[in-house]
């Protein structure tokens, strides 16, 4: 019989992130690789969407081994072991099971087990989503430390044809660990949703349509304009909850790490909220794409992996996408 793990912590007050992991699909595409399908050419995608190659994985590499080599990095800089992980939170919308989550199984593999699991399906806010998550679990008690992992295998979901998303997705994986902390490190999370626009991005048929023979594989789709306005005028809003729940000013912050959906997106969020020239900006999407749920991860850890930003600092991270769902909060850098 397995024997379940006890909630033997007590509360705390603080919370942090203690370290970070990352993973990216093996593959790097190009945009005149993919630019035939869609009629279109390097020059108008570097236009549209600030990407110059995207990161994708080969047949032989699987999201939850991405979502592996992502945990066990952030473990280690840790310095746990992954039987002090008291949850494990996985953020996904590309886990190729409707049943059993990808949570369970990634707590068998980094050797967590019996670890509580369990997926999100809040597609590009996910991690910011399981970061909350975690921060509450930690806080109360419940864990001392949580493993959050946003991951994606957003080729699988690709038509290669469609003007609209494909050519911006990737694949890609990234961990954090939340734990207890003597100061904040985490502030209180701003999110929600708008189901108002719940068509604006999603796939293109129900899996009951695709079993009936009433449509082709479920693909990414999505209303860019629609999108666009959403994230940038919606958005800056979140955003200056975030900072004002924080206790903090815009000229604070060490770094902005939005969810890389599109270049022109982050460009109007920094201009909207007027950052000085000292705040890094995370522009991970250039070389990688857009990962959905690994991109506030991956575009914090390279942040940090290239010296931009150090250890201790500040930074506003917020995630939005379909749903419409969003979250944000103010993290001190592991």
């Amino acid at each position: 019989m397995t024997h379940a793990k006890l909630n033997q912590y007590q509360p705390v007050l603080f919370s942090k992130i203690y370290s970070l992991g990352a993973a990216r699909g093996r593959l790097i595409v190009t945009n005149d690789e993919i630019a035939g399908p869609i009629d279109s050419s390097d020059e108008w995608i570097r236009q549209r969407t600030g990407i110059i190659t995207r990161a994708r994985a080969d047949k032989d590499q699987s999201l939850m081994d991405m979502a592996v080599e992502a945990s066990n990095e952030a473990i280690a800089g840790a310095g746990i072991s992954p039987q002090e992980i008291g949850a494990v939170i996985f953020s996904t919308i590309s886990h190729p099971y409707q049943t059993p989550s990808a949570a369970t199984l990634l707590t068998e593999l980094i050797g967590a087990n019996p670890a509580p699991a369990y997926d999100i399906s809040a597609a590009c806010a996910g991690y910011c989503y399981g970061i909350a998550q975690a921060d509450a679990l930690v806080r109360s008690g419940v864990a001392k430390y949580v493993l959050v992992v946003g991951g994606e295998k957003l080729s699988d979901f690709i038509d290669p044809t469609d003007r609209s998303i494909s050519f911006l997705l990737a694949d890609g994986a990234g961990a954090a660990i939340v734990g207890p902390s003597d100061e904040p490190g985490i502030s209180p999370t701003v999110w929600g949703s708008d189901g108002s626009k719940w068509p604006s991005v999603g796939m293109t048929a129900s899996l009951l349509d695709f079993r009936d023979g009433e449509s082709n594989w479920p693909t990414m789709r999505q209303d860019g304009l629609t999108v666009f306005k959403w994230a940038v005028w919606e958005m800056v809003k979140v955003a200056k909850q975030a900072l004002e729940v924080a206790g903090i000013k815009a000229e604070d912050l060490s770094a902005l790490v939005t969810h890389q959906a599109n270049m022109r997106i982050i460009d109007e969020l920094v201009k909207q909220l007027q950052l000085p020239e000292s705040v890094a900006i995370a522009r991970d999407i250039a070389k990688t794409g857009n990962t959905s749920a690994a991109s506030v991860p991956l575009a914090m850890h390279q942040l940090l992996k290239d010296g931009v930003v150090k250890s201790g600092g500040l930074a506003l991270q917020i995630g939005f996408g379909a749903g419409l769902a969003f979250a944000a909060q103010v993290v001190v850098l592991p």
